[in-house]
């Protein structure tokens, strides 16, 4: 594959990559670069978590090396339950890792984050940034953000030292990531480490607009081990307001999970209403769905069939 290519797989579904030509550069000059996606083991993992996995899976086919961070520390300081109960959800992220079949190396933050070089930089880190830049860039990332602890101002630097400690040439996230990595570039003299962020859309509460999509809250997301009957009962009482593609996220599940795993999106109907339609490329689907040709429900269930067709294979390896 071509550097062109490669980069035009990488940026497909992305949001932003900061910066394009530091991307090109790098596809340029080094033959494996490394990438990384960390996240906090908490809560089972759902399909926001999904369009990082096959951002992954496009960054490992256009030739980097990638790096899953279990963050385990980051998600104690986050409030996000005790020692004990994170350890669990570790061990269910790393089961839950492997039945999807990433190509991953799987690295756990406790492995390395008491080193005293990490420490080290995560207090050079400290003293040059001031409080409330850490509480701005942890504001979609921090629970209870307006009683931030002291704890959570100290998430961000840490993160911003994973980058270079896991020697990450591309840093990648969601949208909430966003203030983290920019902190990070802008401290990358202090950090002595210089990186890339490349970052992918938030899919929106299923509940609708206002939140981005959460399995912690009932009926807002569906998990990548549920069964097909509860794939099918949230899906059916989606948002998914007719001609609407703003902050739908029947159509951004469209765009980000199965556009990119299949050849042709085909949506089932009677003669009546139409017949059957078929799409080879998102754009054309979401127009034809502004358009109020496609109706609410037969995405709905088209959506469910291809969800389920994603989600049964890795159902069945969990159960392994």
């Amino acid at each position: 594959m071509d550097i062109q290519k490669r980069f035009e797989l990488i940026k497909r579904n992305t949001e932003e990559i900061i910066t394009e030509d530091e991307l090109k550069k790098l596809l340029a000059e080094k033959k494996t670069p490394i990438t990384y996606c960390g996240y906090e083991p908490s809560g089972p993992l759902h399909l926001g978590h999904f369009v990082t996995i096959i951002k992954l899976m496009d960054l490992a086919k256009a030739g980097f090396k990638v790096k899953v961070l279990l963050a385990d520390i980051h998600a104690f300081l986050n409030k996000k339950g005790t020692e004990e109960e994170i350890h669990e959800e570790v061990l269910a992220w790393k089961k839950t890792i492997k039945a999807i079949g990433l190509d991953a190396e799987v690295i756990l933050g406790s492995s390395f984050q008491f080193n005293k070089e990490y420490l080290l930089d995560v207090m050079h880190l400290a003293q040059e940034s001031t409080i409330n830049r850490g509480l701005r860039s942890m504001q979609q990332v921090a629970r209870d953000i307006e009683n931030a602890t002291i704890s959570q101002l100290w998430y961000p630097l840490m993160q911003i030292a994973d980058i270079k400690h896991l020697q990450v040439n591309v840093a990648y996230g969601g949208m909430e990531q966003r203030k983290i990595h920019m902190l990070g570039r802008e401290m990358q003299e202090i950090l002595k480490h210089k990186f890339i962020a490349l970052h992918t859309p938030l899919i929106t509460s299923l509940k609708g607009p206002g939140e981005k999509m959460s399995k912690s809250i009932p009926g807002s997301g569906i998990s990548v081990t549920d069964s097909y009957e509860e794939i099918k009962k949230t899906i059916n009482n989606a948002y998914c307001p007719a001609k609407i593609s703003e902050e739908n996220p029947i159509l951004q599940i469209s765009r980000l999970i199965i556009f990119p795993k299949i050849k042709i999106f085909k949506i089932k109907r009677s003669e009546k209403f139409g017949g059957n339609i078929e799409f080879e490329n998102y754009n054309e689907f979401e127009k034809t769905y502004k358009e109020g040709k496609i109706h609410p429900l037969d995405l709905k269930n088209a959506v469910t069939e291809y969800l389920e067709e994603i989600i049964s294979p890795i159902r069945k390896n969990f159960k392994k």
